[in-house]
């Protein structure tokens, strides 16, 4: 399995297709497979590059607290070992907060930006549903903590019709459980995020995504997002839940796609 050493630990990652690279940044859980539904279809135009994050799946944990900007960090130094110059960057919820994290301090090294179903800081409500989750979590373990995030992450009809497939995910994430300490340090970590103030310095070609039916991070997040960052592009989409890029992911791929190809610097 591909490691490679960013600083204090070695992260795992996957690559897949050539041509002008795109960096995946997944969420809360870290697991780069996370953007099963995107790798193939994207590895058609691009270098598709997923990881886990440091102390998820395959990669390294590091001691003392997890940050956003910390992870941030992963990303450049992950592509300063690969040599990847400029890269488009897609995250998802913690993962767009890393992106928005690249696009204020390191615009030299992104073609594009896209911020999927992610927020600008943690208001009353966010608070409220991370600080469930973690209570969850210390208090019921993870097994009570996954099937919780299953509803929070997903809309009703579509658990209702892949109920089975996610119970076969629930497992396999439980097996592969980091330690809980880790998973209450990165809901701190998003607790903590906040670069509201710096948004207007964003200058890279920025797409946001959301969803109107999305319970974790409501569209009001992403609306917010397209309204700070000067000519940010919004798509929101009428349902799909907080992991629409799954839920919907040909309607999600169609939107996204086109915005990377039009920011692509020519060779």
């Amino acid at each position: 399995m591909p490691r490679i050493l960013i600083g204090e630990c070695s992260l795992y990652y996957e690559r897949q297709g050539a041509g002008f690279p795109v960096l995946f940044v997944p969420g809360l859980s870290g697991f780069g497979s996370f953007w099963r539904d995107q790798v193939a279809a994207f590895a058609k135009k691009f270098e598709v590059l997923t990881h886990d994050h440091r102390g998820i799946g395959e990669s390294e944990a590091s001691r003392g607290a997890y940050t956003i900007e910390k992870l941030s960090r992963d990303v450049v130094g992950l592509m300063d070992a690969l040599g990847i110059e400029k890269a488009h960057v897609v995250g998802h919820s913690a993962g767009g907060a890393i992106a928005q994290v690249l696009a204020i301090e390191h615009p030299d090294r992104l073609a594009s930006v896209v911020l999927s179903a992610t927020w600008t800081k943690a208001d009353a409500y966010l608070r409220r549903v991370f600080g469930l989750r973690k209570e969850l979590l210390q208090r019921l373990g993870p097994s009570a903590y996954l099937q919780a995030g299953t509803l929070f992450l997903y809309p009703s009809w579509w658990i209702s019709r892949n109920n089975e497939n996610l119970r076969r995910l629930e497992a396999q994430a439980l097996a592969a459980f980091p330690a809980a300490e880790i998973i209450a340090s990165r809901i701190d970590a998003i607790l903590a995020f906040d670069c509201t103030e710096n948004l207007a310095q964003i200058r890279t070609p920025s797409l946001v995504v959301g969803a109107e039916d999305d319970f974790l991070s409501p569209a009001y997040f992403s609306e917010e997002l397209a309204r700070l960052i000067p000519g940010a592009e919004v798509k929101i989409f009428p349902r799909g839940g907080h992991c629409f890029a799954q839920v919907l992911a040909r309607e999600f791929n169609n939107a996204v796609l086109p915005f990377l190809l039009a920011h692509t610097p020519a060779r």
